[in-house]
């Protein structure tokens, strides 16, 4: 029965506008890193401090990668272009542009990046520790 629709002059006319509309789509793609900033508050991040914006661009960088992700995801399947750039791009254009007003602050703050904490070694256990047995597990020690 599907098949048939497509071979229709009624079906084939619209798959030809679904791919015409995923093409046209697909153009916004390129504009999207142009226009990103005007989707995001230009004063957001004007009072974070550098440990905010550290923590602010982690969680943007996260989320990019995420809406990127579900993207190229949702392209795979049948009519993906147009599902993606309906379900996804409005957000990830905004994040896309938060993330450029953050790295702006990020800039003018001259922040750095906090060095990744050292996990303390762990301290080994004494020999008399090792050898004392475990209690087990209903029976009172005496």
């Amino acid at each position: 029965m599907a098949a048939s629709f497509f071979t229709s002059p009624r079906g084939f006319g619209a798959l030809l506008a679904l791919l015409a509309a995923g093409a046209g789509l697909s153009g916004c793609a390129s504009m999207s890193e142009t226009i990103a900033p005007a989707f995001a508050d230009p004063a957001k991040y004007e009072l974070y401090d550098c440990k905010q914006l550290e923590a602010e661009r982690k969680l943007l960088a996260k989320r990019t990668d995420e809406l990127r992700g579900l993207m190229e995801k949702a392209e795979t399947g049948a009519g993906g272009a147009v599902v993606s750039e309906l379900a996804y791009r409005n957000d990830y254009v905004a994040v896309r542009g938060s993330s450029q007003m953050a790295e702006d602050a990020w800039r003018r703050n001259r922040c750095r990046e906090t060095p990744p904490e050292a996990t303390p070694p762990a301290t080994p256990l004494s020999p008399a520790a090792i050898a004392r047995p475990a209690s087990k597990p209903g029976k009172a020690s005496r």
